[in-house]
């Protein structure tokens, strides 16, 4: 487990794909069980440790997620994502050019338990939940292209299944309409940053997660830091 930030109240760990935030039917140990480990083991603390779920990560999306070790913690922070007042930024590499270099996506999400997807509609009906993101392409290559992803709202499988209804399925996603499946069995699409105003102290926090260790995730995280001396172009071709 990798820690981020940590301080009396949070800790943001950085989440790799196949480990689940919480426990489900697969019986597998969830991240919020080792991050409860973690607290007893570091700090030495007797008896049942608190650790808070503020909220998920599908399981094979790598990145960022936020947990609380108070319970004034959990419940102001489940407020601050329930009110918005919580930004993400997430990044995803796709196989095909999106249709413009950045726009703003507004559908409506249904889902089923049956096949666990969800399914995006251009106007509103029965039971489906508003859903809005923006993107911005900010690098390509000749095979792959990475966006990245602001939400406005938080619904199951959201990035997901909104870029898919562009024609540009997350790399690995074969649920959603790519091709090949990743060696690893995550799909390509990463919780990069998180920030917000601390929910005790009230001090502003910002987090990046370290690019993946795979090749393709360190070659585009090398380009955009070559570019970003030189702001003058939204994207970016490698060598």
């Amino acid at each position: 487990m990798e820690v981020i930030y940590e301080d009396n109240h949070i800790i943001i760990v950085n989440k790799s794909p196949g480990e689940i935030v919480q426990g489900d039917k697969t019986g597998d140990e969830p991240l919020v069980e080792i991050v409860r480990r973690y607290i007893k083991e570091k700090y030495s603390k007797p008896g049942n440790v608190f650790c808070g779920v503020v909220h998920r990560l599908d399981r094979p999306v790598h990145g960022l997620v936020v947990f609380a070790k108070t319970s004034k913690a959990l419940e102001r922070m489940n407020r601050m994502f329930r009110d918005g007042e919580v930004k993400k930024t997430y990044r995803a590499i796709t196989r095909n050019l999106p249709p413009k270099p950045a726009d703003r996506l507004t559908g409506y999400i249904t889902s089923t338990e049956r096949n666990n997807k969800s399914y995006v509609w251009a106007s509103p009906r029965e039971g489906a939940k508003k859903a809005v993101l923006s993107y911005r392409l900010i690098a390509s290559s000749d095979r792959y292209h990475m966006l990245e992803v602001n939400l406005e709202t938080g619904r199951k499988h959201q990035i997901r299944v909104q870029l898919a209804s562009i024609g540009c399925p997350i790399r690995g996603d074969l649920k959603y309409g790519d091709k090949r499946s990743n060696p690893d069995g995550s799909i390509s699409l990463q919780a990069h940053s998180i920030e917000f105003i601390h929910p005790v102290s009230k001090i502003p926090v910002r987090v990046t997660a370290p690019a993946p260790a795979e090749s393709l995730w360190q070659a585009f995280d090398s380009i955009i830091d070559r570019s970003k001396p030189d702001e003058s172009s939204d994207t970016n071709q490698p060598n």
